[in-house]
C-alpha cells in the first residue's frame, strides 16, 4: 500500500508531540486560555450515552467541547470531554480519569466506527495538564482531525491525574496508563452505539508507552475488546536507565526534566522517599517551578533547566541507586507477553529514551514470544521521526493482514529504517 504525504502527515504529527520533558504544542499557535475551573469541558453542555454498569470504562460524565479546535470540529460528528471509570497500576484502587472521544460524520462501515486510542506524550504532572481541558488538546488536535477525517473513531485519555482534581499523575507508570488506554475505548463504545469493538492502541513516547502497556494488559484486562495491534513511536519503555545516568552524571536535560517528574510521583506513592537522597542544588530550591506545566511558574521552568548539573539529580548512595533503580524497572516494559502485533519505531539518536534502552525492551519482549516489528530510524531523535511507516501498519492491523515479526528476522530484532520505507508497507 502506497501512502502519500497527506496521510503521512497523521501520524508525523504525533510523532512532532512526542517530547518527554516539554510537552506537546503547535508550531506558530498562540497559547490557549488556561482552563477555567476543575474538570472544566470548555463550556460543553450534556452528551447522552449509557451511564449505567460499574467498573472499567463506567462513563461518569460526557459534555460536548465546543470550543476544541476548529479543525476537528469540521470532520466531527461528536467531539465531547468524558470522565470514566479506570484504575489505578500501582494499587488498583478505582480512579475516574478524563479524556476525549471524537466521531466522525457520515455512516460508519459495517461492524461500527474502527477506534484509536491514542496515547498522547508527556504534557506534564499537574492537574490542568490534561489534554482535554485546552482547545487545540496540548498538541495533539492536528493528529487526532487527520485520523478522524480517515475514518477512525479516536479516544484520547488524558491519563490518571491529569485533568481530574483528586488524584495525581503516577507518571510513567505503565500499567496506570495502559489501564486508562483500555477503559478509554470502553467509555468510548458507551458514548457512541456505533463504534466498532475493534481497535489499536497508538502513541509516542509516553504515549508509546501506553499503547505498549495497553497491548500487554488487554489479554487479561481486555475482555469485550478485539485489540488488533499497537504502535509504539519512540516509546518510554524502559526507562531503569535513568537511575544509571543518574549515578554516572550523563543525564540528558531531558532526562534530567524526566528524572525529576518521576520523582514526584515517587514520593505521591511512596511517602516515605526522602527526596533529599536524590536532589540539591537548583533541583532542590526550584522543585515547584521544574514541576509546573502551566501557571507563572512556567515562565521560569526553561531558564531553570538549563541550570540544572550532574550532581543536581546524582542519588546520594548506592541504596538509593538501587531504590530508584527498582521502582523504574516496576513502571518499565515489557512485563508479559502482548495480545497481538505490535509496530515499535524509534530514532538512533534519541537523546530522551536512549536507543539502547528500547533495544533492549525489544529483545527482551521478543523472548517472550511477541510478533513485533522494531524498526530504529537512522538519523533521527526522540520527537523528528516521520511515522509514514506506522499508519501503513495500522490499516494492515484493521484489515487483518498477517503481520511481520523482525523477531525472527536474520538481522533482527530491531532492523534499520530504509527510505524506502518511509512511504511503502
Amino acid at each position: 500500500m502506497t501512502i502519500t504525504r497527506s496521510v503521512a502527515g497523521v501520524v508525523a504529527a504525533v510523532a512532532l508531540c512526542a517530547s518527554l520533558v516539554s510537552g506537546c504544542t503547535e508550531a506558530a499557535a498562540p497559547p490557549p486560555p488556561p482552563p477555567r475551573s476543575e474538570g472544566s469541558s470548555m463550556s460543553g453542555v450534556p452528551v447522552a450515552g449509557d451511564f449505567g454498569g460499574s467498573g472499567g470504562g463506567t462513563l461518569q460524565k460526557a459534555t460536548t467541547l465546543p470550543t476544541v479546535d476548529r479543525r476537528i470540529l469540521k470532520v466531527s460528528s461528536l467531539a465531547a470531554r468524558v470522565e470514566y471509570e479506570s484504575k489505578s497500576g500501582i494499587d488498583g484502587s478505582r480512579q475516574v480519569v478524563s479524556g476525549s472521544v471524537f466521531v466522525p460524520k457520515g455512516r460508519p462501515p459495517p461492524g461500527g466506527w474502527p477506534i484509536i486510542a491514542m496515547g498522547h506524550g508527556t504534557t506534564g504532572i499537574q492537574h490542568d495538564c490534561g489534554p482535554s481541558l485546552w482547545p487545540n488538546l496540548l498538541g495533539a488536535s492536528e493528529a487526532v482531525a487527520t485520523l478522524i477525517n480517515s475514518g477512525f473513531l479516536v479516544t484520547l485519555p488524558d491519563y490518571q491525574g491529569l485533568g481530574m482534581y483528586d488524584t495525581y499523575h503516577p507518571y510513567l507508570d505503565s500499567t496506570t496508563v495502559g489501564y486508562n488506554m483500555i477503559d478509554a475505548v470502553r467509555a468510548a463504545r458507551k458514548l457512541v452505539p456505533d463504534a466498532s469493538n475493534r481497535w489499536l492502541a497508538f502513541g509516542s513516547s509516553q504515549g508509546g508507552q501506553a499503547a505498549w502497556a495497553a497491548n500487554e494488559l488487554s489479554g487479561s484486562y481486555g475482555s469485550g475488546l478485539d485489540l488488533v495491534g499497537s504502535a509504539s513511536v519512540a516509546p518510554a519503555a524502559n526507562v531503569v536507565g535513568l537511575a544509571d545516568s543518574a549515578v554516572a552524571g550523563t543525564l540528558t536535560p531531558e532526562q534530567a526534566s524526566a528524572l525529576q517528574w518521576v520523582l514526584v510521583a515517587l514520593k505521591e506513592e511512596h511517602p516515605d522517599l526522602d527526596l533529599d537522597d536524590y536532589r540539591r542544588g537548583v533541583v532542590a530550591e526550584k522543585w515547584d517551578v521544574l514541576s509546573a506545566c502551566v501557571g507563572p511558574l512556567v515562565a521560569e521552568r526553561t531558564a531553570v533547566t538549563l541550570q540544572v548539573t550532574p550532581d543536581d539529580l546524582r542519588p546520594s548512595s548506592e541504596e538509593a541507586t538501587d531504590l530508584l533503580r527498582q521502582y523504574l524497572a516496576e513502571m518499565s516494559l515489557p512485563k508479559v507477553k502482548a495480545n497481538a502485533p505490535m509496530l515499535v519505531l524509534f530514532g538512533d539518536m534519541d537523546k530522551v529514551v536512549a536507543p539502547q534502552w528500547t533495544v533492549d525492551a525489544v529483545r527482551r519482549a521478543c523472548e517472550m514470544g511477541n510478533v513485533m516489528e522494531a524498526y530504529s530510524a537512522p538519523g533521527r531523535g526522540h520527537d523528528d521521526i516521520d511515522g509514514a511507516v506506522a499508519l501503513g501498519w495500522v490499516n494492515q492491523r484493521f484489515a487483518n493482514t498477517a503481520p511481520n515479526d523482525s523477531c525472527t528476522a536474520p538481522d533482527g530484532p530491531v532492523l534499520p529504517l530504509s527510505p524506502k520505507q518511509w512511504y511503502e508497507q
